[in-house]
């Protein structure tokens, strides 16, 4: 899940997101932009599904559009 989220954020941001992939325990997942929690399994109490998966990334392209712009 975790790769693949990955990937997929890599595609919503290009060359100006880095992902990082960090283990974790008990299931960690956790989305993070610029400091912002974007997801955070913790707080939802589950994993992302397919539409929560298609919003994180909708999410991050649209704050690195954002930030491109304010740059």
């Amino acid at each position: 899940m975790a790769f693949w989220m990955g990937s997929e954020l890599y595609v919503a941001g290009g060359s100006q997101v880095a992902v990082k992939l960090t283990p974790g325990k008990g299931g960690v997942f956790k989305v993070t932009l610029n400091g912002e929690v974007v997801w955070d399994k913790a707080e939802q109490g589950r994993y992302p599904a397919l539409p929560d998966a298609r919003e994180i990334k909708t999410k991050v392209a649209n704050m690195v559009e954002a930030a491109a712009a304010n740059s």
